[in-house]
């Protein structure tokens, strides 16, 4: 993965006093003014249970809500300041997904359901083959290329949908609890994975219920009440 100087300086992820209320009623903050910064490269987790704001965050993280106030900030761009199509523009061209339930074609093969993202995002076809072909190569399926979801286990099916978010070189990768569907084994293999592409320089985002999950980024973050306690913002805050 190539980043050049000016994309290592530039945060990916820039939260500035971001929050989100339902607007009911009565209106319900389902996540209250937080800052946030993922720099280039970073690995960070954000952890929480059920009904602590993740959804909401991701949602705004993943540019399918807007915040309802304060900005967020992708590769430095406003997006507050797009309309929806820029943002879908933004969010196929940047963003891979890789959520618990996998979500392939049933009736594709890992090869077809991860050229079926470049088509989205305009790839031409003469193209795609290669690219997907690469992208599982790149986790570890190469000689799977040709077999349907229904043939693949539960940690082989994850590293399909890896290999779709990642065939569209984005500039980040949102897990969504990437591991939830899946036994310690096949868990571990898929957390081995992401950490893998960190060191190779992917800027993730892991969120998840699970402390063991979050414990293998380098940097987690608590959500919790629709509060996002980050020590290192504290930290800046106090000095």
């Amino acid at each position: 993965m190539n980043v050049t100087s000016a994309e290592l300086a530039q945060p990916v992820i820039e939260l500035v006093g971001a929050s989100f209320t339902y607007a009911g009623p009565p209106p319900v903050a389902a996540l209250h003014p937080c800052n946030l910064v993922v720099a280039s490269g970073d690995h960070l987790a954000i952890v929480g249970p059920s009904g602590s704001g993740k959804s909401t965050l991701l949602n705004i993280l993943g540019l399918l809500d807007r915040p309802t106030a304060g900005r967020y900030l992708l590769d430095g761009l406003d997006t507050a300041a797009l309309r929806e199509p820029e943002r879908t523009a933004l969010r196929g061209s940047s963003i891979g997904f890789v959520f618990q339930a996998y979500q392939l074609l049933a009736h594709r093969t890992a090869l077809e359901n991860v050229a079926m993202a470049l088509m989205y995002n305009g790839v031409p076809r003469a193209k795609r083959a290669a690219i997907a072909a690469e992208a599982l190569h790149r986790v570890g399926l190469t000689k799977r290329l040709h077999t349907l979801p229904s043939r693949l286990s539960g940690g082989e099916q994850q590293r399909v949908a890896i290999a779709r978010a990642l065939a569209v070189s984005p500039r980040l990768l949102l897990c969504d609890e990437p591991t939830g569907n899946l036994d310690s084994t096949n868990a571990d293999g898929v957390l081995d994975l992401i950490a893998g592409l960190h060191a190779d320089g992917m800027t993730a985002v892991t969120i998840t219920h699970d402390p063991a999950v979050a414990a293998r980024a380098p940097r987690t973050v608590t959500i919790k009440d629709g509060m996002l306690l980050d020590p290192v913002a504290a930290q800046e805050t106090a000095v």
